[in-house]
């Protein structure tokens, strides 16, 4: 018996890096899993994995940015599964600059897939989760705890050189759950956010390649650290090193389970110690 048996879960971003650990976390624990990407094969290799050691998922694909997205992810998980009870808003990519290089475009395209995505998805949510819980009291039955947890950083937390865009929209994240946490108390969900700070991921990797880059819906952006400055960031860290996916989706899990059904409003720091 797993302790998210019989749950329903949806998972942006979860075709790679942290977002597929999380999906792999849920679903190993018994939920079923809507798993997420902007490429089918990402997507579609996760839910493998899924079904390939007994759990349940089905992929929906697409970018979290696009009109209409919020609610055909909302609506799979209702046909596929017939419900939901865990939410984790975690696509999201960088596009840096200090601010004097910083154009309109890459402004709006960071606000909108780290903050405006998850705010329609989490509109999309709310009339199916009033609808569970009408049902259930008109039932005379319990009503779940459900769970949601954004996935914020710690550049949102206290900032972070070239990254105005991406630092905005994390503590806009910050104030989107402490608000909801507050408005959806009434139908017994948690809202958290887990605050990442160095991790292992594609968009992390140590890379002398000035030119590495990758493809976000025709736009080329660039990625990966200087070998020396990961260095110089990793003896900054207590631990003295980068989480890696599978702890921060650990981060993402208590927060999931019902050990924190109690637990809401609050922002965890999945970062070794490292502030800021």
């Amino acid at each position: 018996m797993g302790k998210l048996d019989g749950k329903v879960a949806i998972v942006t971003g979860s075709g790679r890096g942290i977002g597929a650990e999380i999906a792999r976390k849920l679903a190993a624990d018994g939920a079923a899993v809507v798993v997420n990407d902007l490429d089918e094969r990402p997507a579609m290799e996760t839910v493998g994995a899924i079904k390939a050691v007994g759990g349940e998922a089905i992929a929906c694909t697409g970018s979290v940015t696009e009109d209409g997205f919020a609610e055909r992810f909302v609506q799979t998980a209702v046909d596929s599964f017939g419900g939901l009870d865990i939410i984790v808003n975690n696509a999201g990519y960088t596009w840096d600059a200090v601010i004097q290089k910083m154009t309109d475009e890459q402004w709006d395209a960071i606000l909108d897939v780290h903050l405006k995505a998850p705010f329609r998805i989490l509109r999309a949510v709310q009339p199916v989760i009033s609808g569970y819980v009408k049902q259930a009291k008109e039932n005379g039955q319990l009503v779940p705890c459900r769970k949601i947890v954004n996935i914020s950083s710690i550049a949102g937390l206290g900032g972070n050189a070239g990254q105005v865009n991406y630092a905005a929209a994390k503590a806009g994240v910050t104030g989107l759950t402490k608000a909801l946490a507050k408005e959806w108390g009434r139908y017994n969900v948690t809202v958290n956010t887990v605050a990442f700070g160095l991790i292992k991921t594609r968009l992390t990797e140590a890379t002398a390649d000035t030119d590495s880059t990758i493809h976000v819906q025709g736009k080329e952006v660039k990625v990966g650290v200087n070998p020396g400055l990961l260095a110089a960031m990793e003896q900054m860290i207590p631990l003295g090193r980068s989480g890696t996916p599978a702890e921060a989706a650990g981060a993402v899990y208590l927060l999931c389970i019902p050990e924190s059904d109690y637990v809401s409003a609050q922002t965890l720091i999945c970062g070794g110690g490292f502030m800021l």
